[in-house]
C-alpha cells in the first residue's frame, strides 16, 4: 500500500459548500454511526495493538482513538458558534501537538468511546434540529476563510469514516480478528 494510501484509506475530503436534503441525511447518519464503527475498530484489540501505529510515522490505535472525540468536540463547538453568531472567527488548534499529550498516550481508550457517545448524542440533537438556511451559515477559519455548516457537515462525516479506516485497514493489513 502506498503511504498516500495509509494517510487517506477512502481519500482526500472533497468539499462541498451545498448540500441537498438527501446529502445531508446521508451525512448526518454517517455522523450518527461513527461512534458505534469507532467500538467496532476496536473491539478486542490488547494494549500492544492499541500502541500500534496504523502507518510508520503516524499515530498509534490509541491515539487516533482519542483524536476523534477531541476533533469532533471542536466541530461542535463550531456548529453553535456559527449557529449563535455572525460568521465568527474560530479558534485553530494543533490536532499533531494535542494526540502527543500525555492524556492521549495513558487515558483508557474506552474513557474516549464513552465520550464520542455522549458527545455524538448532543451533536446529533443539534444537528437534526438544523434548517437549510442554518446549513448555510458560515464560519471564518483563520486559515481557510469562510467556511459553511454544509461544508463542515460533510468533513466531519468524512473525518470520522476516515480515522476508523485507519484502524480497520491496520486490522486487516496485520490479520487482526
Amino acid at each position: 500500500m502506498s503511504d498516500a494510501e495509509l494517510r487517506y484509506p477512502i481519500g482526500k475530503y472533497q468539499p462541498v459548500d451545498q448540500l441537498t436534503e438527501e446529502n445531508r441525511r446521508q451525512l448526518l447518519a454517517q455522523i450518527e454511526e461513527a461512534p458505534k464503527k469507532l467500538r467496532a475498530a476496536i473491539a478486542g484489540l490488547s494494549r500492544e495493538q492499541l500502541n500500534t501505529p496504523y502507518r510508520d510515522g503516524g499515530w498509534t490505535v490509541q491515539q487516533v482513538v482519542h483524536h476523534l472525540p477531541d476533533s469532533h468536540m471542536n466541530a461542535y463547538t463550531r456548529f453553535k458558534l456559527a449557529l449563535t453568531e455572525n460568521e465568527p472567527t474560530i479558534k485553530p488548534y494543533n490536532e499533531t501537538r494535542w494526540a502527543e499529550l500525555s492524556d492521549s498516550k495513558t487515558t483508557s481508550v474506552e474513557t474516549s468511546l464513552a465520550l464520542m457517545d455522549a458527545l455524538h448524542e448532543r451533536w446529533m440533537n443539534l444537528l437534526r434540529g438544523m434548517t437549510s438556511a442554518d446549513f448555510s451559515r458560515k464560519m471564518n477559519h483563520p486559515e481557510h476563510g469562510p467556511i459553511s455548516l454544509d461544508r463542515t457537515l460533510g468533513l466531519y462525516a468524512w473525518h470520522g469514516r476516515h480515522h476508523v479506516a485507519h484502524i480497520t485497514n491496520l486490522r486487516q493489513r496485520n490479520g487482526w480478528k
